[in-house]
């Protein structure tokens, strides 16, 4: 009874271990930057902005894993739902725009604003380019020549960044006491969809289905066996992790909203760095301005050694080193545009990506209730992937077409000849157009699915005759 009860202790520290891991890997430069400029953007429709933006930064990427670990897929094999060029070309798009095209720059670009600027007064274009050759040089190193160094600031940064992070917006409650402006034009009229669509930034939805497969092969190595105690063990170690991520975006939020002249920042960095200044004075600046250094040099070294790992064994020919320096610079030459040209970069790329991120992610939680009705016994995955062939195919494109309409309308690219072919969608000016018609032909699949497994058991039968 003693062993049965220290086995179960101890597979619970594994899954509490692997929620912080996670947490940690979700949580980077843009979880920090975003949720203040929401919150001070919503004003006073702050609830709906945020419920939309938990849907998004909190509840998508949790589902991602859910698929993940259902599936035992990796994003490749995931992928590959949507027929064998969306099986390449998307994961590698997800990988590129987590690495080197924007997450990376980002990290730059966020520990320049939080940490450089409010810690020695330095706001120059000059300094800017400086801080990052250097940034990215020890990035570097650290991913040429691994050690134990990254594990031990993980292991102790999480905890000082989330009790830090703490108790900045505990004090904030009584410091930050500005009452809630009007919200700003896009979260007046629809602040839910604002909030949803802000969610996007966070890339935690994309980041999920890249790195979920490591949380599955975390709990595999603890100890979990697949089936029935590994779901267990993804579901609760996502849950603890997705709830930590929502508290701190809540308090990131409320300060963004309850900080004076919140709506007149550049950007969430610039108004994080004031309000940390503001409530723990210049000291508590300087301090927070450092772990979230730290934060982004970890998670910069995190992406771009899983970018670069994606790719040398996607195009063999080209070993990991010198993929790691091609992104290594990209990343550099980006993050020397600053932060505000960073995150214009991220909205084609995400507003492209999405989508069909997403009806990759519902489709496959879904999947074992939509499969019920073409089967008699239970199947495994790859079976129904067999069964629902068509429903992923039709939906993924309609999603991928409909997001590369909006995306180069958007950017004003044939706005003239694509704004009529989608302008009729419902809820096109909330930039949710792509929903119906993924929707549409999502339900046309699955009939032609069905239809075709009505026709398989008589030819199965006639057979067996």
């Amino acid at each position: 009874m003693s062993t049965q009860a220290s086995k179960k202790a101890g597979k619970g520290g594994a899954i509490v271990v692997t929620s912080l891991m996670l947490f940690s890997m979700f949580f980077g430069a843009g979880n920090l930057i975003f949720p203040p400029v929401l919150g001070a953007s919503a004003g006073e429709n702050f609830a709906p902005a945020l419920i939309g933006f938990l849907i998004t930064g909190v509840a998508l990427p949790i589902m991602a894993i859910f698929a993940l670990a259902r599936t035992g897929s990796d994003i490749r094999s995931l992928a590959g739902r949507g027929g064998a060029v969306f099986g390449v070309v998307f994961p590698a798009l997800v990988y590129l725009s987590i690495g080197a095209f924007y997450a990376v720059p980002r990290t730059a670009t966020v520990s320049y604003t939080m940490f450089a600027t409010p810690v020695f007064g330095v706001d120059s274009q000059l300094s800017l380019v400086v801080f990052a050759l250097i940034f990215f040089a020890v990035s570097l190193a650290i991913c040429l020549n691994p050690s134990s160094i990254v594990d031990a600031l993980g292991k102790f940064l999480t905890p000082a960044l989330v009790l830090l992070l703490a108790l900045l917006v505990v004090l904030s409650l009584f410091t930050l006491t500005a009452d809630p402006a009007p919200a700003t034009e896009d979260y007046a009229s629809a602040p839910f969809v604002g909030g949803f669509l802000q969610g996007y930034f966070t890339m935690d939805s994309l980041a999920g289905l890249a790195f979920g497969i490591i949380l599955v092969s975390s709990l595999k190595h603890k100890g979990l066996e697949r089936g029935k105690s590994l779901m267990s063990g993804v579901a609760f170690a996502s849950l603890i992790a997705g709830l930590l991520l929502a508290l701190v975006y809540l308090g990131l939020g409320w300060m963004g909203r309850s900080i004076e002249n919140g709506q007149g920042y550049e950007d969430g960095a610039a108004l994080l760095s004031d309000a940390a200044h503001q409530v723990l004075g210049q000291a508590g600046a300087w301090i927070f301005g450092l772990i979230v250094l730290l934060a982004c040099l970890t998670t910069a070294v995190g992406l771009l050694s899983a970018t670069s790992e994606f790719f040398s064994r996607m195009v063999p020919a080209m070993p990991y080193r010198l993929w790691l320096m091609i992104f290594t610079v990209i990343g550099f030459l980006i993050s020397t545009l600053g932060l505000s040209s960073v995150l214009a970069i991220a909205a084609p790329i995400l507003g492209f990506l999405y989508p069909p991120a997403i009806t990759l992610i519902i489709l496959s939680v879904l999947e074992p209730l939509l499969v019920k009705p073409l089967v008699s016994q239970a199947v495994t995955p790859a079976e129904m992937g067999r069964r629902l062939s068509l429903t992923f195919k039709l939906a993924l494109f309609a999603s991928v077409i409909w997001a590369a309409l909006m995306t180069l309308n958007s950017l004003g690219w044939g706005s003239s000849v694509i704004e009529p072919l989608i302008g009729w969608s419902p809820w096109h000016a909330l930039d949710l157009g792509w929903v119906v018609p993924t929707l549409v032909l999502a339900v046309l699949g699955y009939i032609l699915d069905f239809t075709r497994k009505n026709r398989e058991v008589p030819a199965v039968a006639s057979t067996a005759a």
